[in-house]
């Protein structure tokens, strides 16, 4: 699987997922401490080359299942990014945190099953979690 990488303050770091419905910060990422490339290298020595806005949504009748399987989708969908990844190209969370940080939004409903009243919950992503594939210029 391809390397993510996101920034901390003058440089990017590899990261590894760490994306917990009974977390605070659900969509969330850990530093694994296996590479790092400074803002300057990797401004100019990588280009973009695609763009993506990873989503997800979940229903379901247990809040913290149906919280937990959103995030398990958009885990999937990040993780299918990583296994395309080519030859010197690599993953970049583009989100900045405590400005445009990918948060779960929660909607409940009630409804009625076999006449007893039930709660509904509905789980998006908002925003989305942004990534760029970035490519080692030649």
């Amino acid at each position: 699987m391809g390397l993510i990488f996101k920034r901390y303050g003058t440089s990017f770091h590899s990261v590894e997922k760490n994306f917990d419905s009974l977390a605070l910060n659900e969509v969330a990422f850990r530093r694994d401490r296996e590479q790092s490339v400074s803002v300057d290298e990797m401004e100019s020595g990588f280009e973009t080359v695609a763009s993506h806005d990873l989503a997800a949504e979940a229903e379901g009748d247990v809040q913290d299942h149906t919280e937990q399987q959103l995030l398990d989708q958009l885990a999937a969908r990040l993780d299918a990014l990583a296994a395309g990844l080519g030859s010197g190209e690599l993953l970049v969370v583009e989100n900045d945190q405590g400005h445009d940080w990918p948060k779960t939004r929660q909607r409940t409903s009630n409804v009625i099953v076999e006449g007893e009243n039930r709660l509904r919950f509905h789980y998006t992503v908002a925003p989305a979690l942004r990534v760029t594939v970035r490519r080692r210029k030649a």
